[in-house]
């Protein structure tokens, strides 16, 4: 026999109830389309903010939410202090992430705020389907990228290590945020180039990542740069 939620929608027993959490509507109409081919697949909700989400899923009262962590134009991880806090309300509540987002750090703040899985939005339709049911049946779920990134983000150095920069490689990563080679770089320190590849090495290594790109765009998170 089918039930009713607070807010009229109608769900039988055997049907999982879904709430699409993303701030555009073209997406969440796409994902639409996709999971109610499924049998066993109902989409009771949606919302597009965290605080409609937050209102949403008291009335709805889904099984699942599949949820974007980029909200807004405001953040790119708006989404986690959202699984943190429907999770903390509602503890039996199944939340997937579904994001155009792959990094290790992101994927472990999910993981550590409660989503049940992480599966970026290139996913073919049958990886999401199985994703959404094995959450729905209490495991969790990976796809292959985002798994592997979790494993990276665990053996990465831990965050007071990865901080403690010496005042030369402060040095290193401002002139790396120039463009500087490792040549230049040695010019401008005096100092061999061998030794320049070795702070950009250590810089590399404390920040745990693996190109000057990025190094310099951790640097600048942390106001060295």
């Amino acid at each position: 026999m089918a039930t009713l939620t607070p807010s009229g929608h109608e769900i039988r027993p055997d049907v999982v109830g879904i709430m699409l959490v993303d701030d555009h509507a073209i997406v969440r109409q796409g994902l639409r389309s996709i999971l109610e081919r499924e049998q066993d697949m109902q989409v009771v909700a949606e919302a597009s903010t965290a605080d409609e989400a937050m209102a949403v899923v008291a009335r709805a009262l889904p099984q699942i939410v599949l949820l974007d962590l980029k909200l807004s134009s405001s953040s790119d991880s708006e989404g986690l202090s959202l699984c943190e806090q429907l999770v903390g309300q509602y503890p039996d509540l199944g939340v997937l992430v579904l994001t155009t987002f792959l990094d290790e750090k992101l994927v472990l703040q999910a993981v550590r705020a409660g989503a049940r899985g992480y599966v970026v939005k290139d996913v073919d339709t049958s990886g999401l389907i199985r994703a959404i049911r094995d959450v729905s049946r209490g495991g969790s779920a990976f796809d292959a990228r985002s798994a592997a990134a979790m494993v990276r983000g665990l053996n990465a150095p831990p965050v007071e290590e990865t901080r403690k920069l010496t005042d030369r490689e402060r040095e290193v990563l401002r002139l790396l945020a120039r463009g500087l080679s490792n040549r230049d770089i040695g010019e401008k320190l005096f100092i061999s180039e061998t030794t320049a590849k070795f702070h950009v090495g250590n810089i590399l290594r404390k920040l745990g990542v693996s190109r000057r790109a990025e190094a310099v765009y951790e640097a600048s998170k942390m106001g060295v740069i």
